[in-house]
Formats: structure tokens, sequence, C-alpha cells
């Protein structure tokens, strides 16, 4: 009976065996990880400096995990290549005179997007009044719907993106407009946009300037300078410049003019207010320029100022602004009281990134003339009385 107490040891020893196979089962779980790092994908990424005198930077970011597998980028980019190898392969589409494609919507019936609405025609060709109902619901039309309608949203965001880039002037690589100038939604933003060659310490380099008219991996950015002669900057990075920085701003416009040409951001033609010189030096903290312009409807102020593209928050119409590296908000005091209400319009002031007052002197030239420019679009929507009109 002595001898069968030990042999029950073992069997209590056999419990840290069980545990090591617990702890070792978070180890299954680490996978999802690994297919989180595959499915990245390269991105146009904004930094933010840490230092009030650097500039932010955009960057292309790339997965730099060379032993994982393909991204479905690079999938994409790998079967294009394949299918240029192999030919063109035929699409069931045709051009018709006008250069409108017809893609097959079974039954005969052929459609397409005529500015942005559906066209039908039957199988004799004959384009007909209406779309069917039973070829309108059909796959084949949403595919073109949902293609028009992101094609739409992508061209917004373009147009977005490249007017932030000119509202911060920031530093942009030449590899990012490389990466997007084939594309018609991002050529368009970009096409005759005043640029400048980026330093290296961050400054802009104005004698290097031009319209942009293209990009080139071995010739560099393509322009067209102030005496209408093209040519080639051979610049890493360039930025499209806020209207208020660019030098001889009135002889670009000229130029623009001249060459028939228009551009896809207001740029040249953005509305600008120079800091007076009596501001420069001023210990002011606000503008009263554009005080007691009245709104029969509190409601009426907000939504033009919504209109126009700025957000209104505790009273006050508001404009954030990057500004040689530092961000500053305008504010127009538009009321706060009933949205039925009447209200009138208050001062113009800045604050800095922490919410500080800022005096006049201490506004940037970009911060300064965003700011007047929001004010004075509210303010010219105000109610004019005929005392006001005709004096």
């Amino acid at each position: 009976m002595g001898k069968t107490k030990p042999a029950k040891k073992p069997a209590a020893k056999a419990k840290p065996v069980a545990k090591t196979k617990k702890a070792a089962a978070p180890k299954k779980k680490a996978a999802p990880a690994a297919k989180t790092a595959r499915s990245e994908k390269p991105t146009i990424k904004i930094e933010t400096p840490t230092r009030r005198s650097e500039k932010p930077t955009i960057k292309i970011e790339t997965p730099t995990r060379r032993s994982e597998k393909p991204t479905k980028v690079e999938n994409f980019i790998k079967a294009a290549k394949d299918a240029k190898k192999a030919g063109p392969k035929p699409l069931a589409a045709s051009l018709d005179e006008s250069g409108l494609g017809w893609i097959d919507a079974g039954k005969g019936y052929q459609i397409t997007l005529d500015g942005g609405k559906l066209a039908a025609k039957n199988d004799k060709g004959k384009r007909l009044s209406s779309v069917p109902k039973e070829i309108r619901d059909g796959d084949v039309a949403d595919q073109l719907e949902a293609l028009r309608d992101w094609l739409v949203e992508h061209d917004r965001e373009c147009i977005a993106t490249v007017e932030q880039w000119m509202l911060r002037s920031l530093a942009v690589p030449r590899a990012v407009l490389q990466a997007v100038w084939d594309d018609p939604a991002w050529r368009k933003p970009l096409e005759n946009a005043i640029i400048v060659t980026v330093r290296a310490d961050g400054g802009h380099e104005h004698a290097k300037s031009g319209l942009f008219r293209g990009v080139d991996p071995k010739k560099g950015v393509g322009v067209v300078d102030a005496d209408g002669e093209t040519g080639w900057l051979d610049a890493e990075r360039v930025a499209i410049p806020h209207p208020i920085l660019i030098q001889e701003l009135d002889a670009w416009r000229e130029l623009v003019t001249q060459l028939g040409v228009g551009q896809g951001i207001a740029q040249l033609h953005r509305e600008t207010h120079p800091k007076p010189p009596a501001l420069v030096a001023s210990t002011s903290g606000a503008i009263d320029q554009f005080e007691d312009g009245k709104f029969a409807m509190l409601m009426h102020a907000v939504g033009k100022a919504r209109q126009l593209g700025f957000k209104v928050r505790g009273g006050f119409a508001t404009c954030k602004v990057w500004d040689a590296g530092a961000v500053s908000e305008a504010r127009y005091w538009i009321g706060a009281d009933s949205p039925d209400g009447e209200t009138y319009t208050g001062q113009l002031s800045w604050v800095d990134g922490r919410e500080r007052g800022l005096k006049l002197a201490e506004v940037g030239p970009v911060a300064f003339s965003e700011g007047m420019r929001m004010a004075s679009a509210i303010y010219a929507a105000r109610v004019v009385d005929k005392q006001e009109s005709a004096s």
C-alpha cells in the first residue's frame, strides 16, 4: 500500500504540460496580423511636422515587407502587364460616329452613358427615346451607373486634394505627380497650375517656376515659364503655392489669358487679400470691416457660410489654414441665437492651433487672405437697405 502513493505524483506533474499547450494556443491567432500586412496598399500621405519651422510634406507609402504575398494592387499591375503581352481582347462595345461607346446589354439592345444619363438603341441601331425597363434594371445598366457615380466622386476627390496642396503650399514629390498624371481626373486640376521648385530646406525657389504641363521620369517637370517658353525643372519636389505667395501674380494672370488656357483649380484667379502695411505691426486682434451685416434670419447666414464650404460652430463661420507650417483658424461672427431670428455679423479674428487669440501682426499672409475672403463672401450676402445701396 505504501508503494501506491508515489504512483499518483506523475499525474500531478502532467498539469504543467496542459498549461504549456494552452499558452501556445494564442500563437495561432497571430496569422490575421500577417494578412493585414499583406493587404496594405500604396497610399499618398500628408505628414504634419512637429516643428513650426518645417512644412508638411507628401509621401507615397508602400508595403516594406518583400517576403509577404503580393498585394491586390501588385496583382492587378501584373495582370495588366500579362494582358498587354497577350494582346488586346475583344470588347462587347462599339463606337458610333459621335464617339459614344455602346455596350451589349443583351436581348439585342446596346446601352451607353450620354451626358451622365443612360441611353439605349435596339438591334437595328435605332436610338430609343427611353431605356426599356428590363434593360434599365439589368446588371449592365447597374454597372454603368455605378461607374458613372464613381467617376464623379473620383473627380471631386482629385480636385479637393490638389486644392488642399495649394492651400497648404505643400511640397509634392515628383514621384507623386508621375503616379497620377496619366489619370484625366488628376490631370485636370494639376495642368496649368503654377508650381515652384522646393529646396532641400523646404523653401520655395520662385526663380524656378512655371505653369505645370507634364512630368517625365528622366527630363523632370515640364513647365511654361513667365516668358511663355517651355522647359523642364530638375526638381525632386515642387509646390503649388497659394496665390498670395506667388510673385508677380498679375503677370501670370496675363500670361494665362494670352495663352488661352484655364486652370482646374482656383489658383491664379482666386480672390486674395494682402495684409495692408498699417496692419503689419498692429496689436489689434480683429477686423471690423465686415461688422453689422444684417441677415433676416440666422439660418440664412449659416446656410450661406456652409454653401461656400465653411464650417459653422459656436456662432462663428470658421476657416482653418496652414501657413508657414503652422495651423491657424479665421473666425467670423454670424450669430448664435434662434435660427429663425434676425442676426448681425461681427468681427473677424484669428486663433492659433491651441485656440489662443492672435494679433493681426502675428497672422500669416495665407491665413489673413483666406479669412478676409471668407468674411467678405458671407458679408456680400447680407440684406442691403435702400439707403446703403443708394450710397
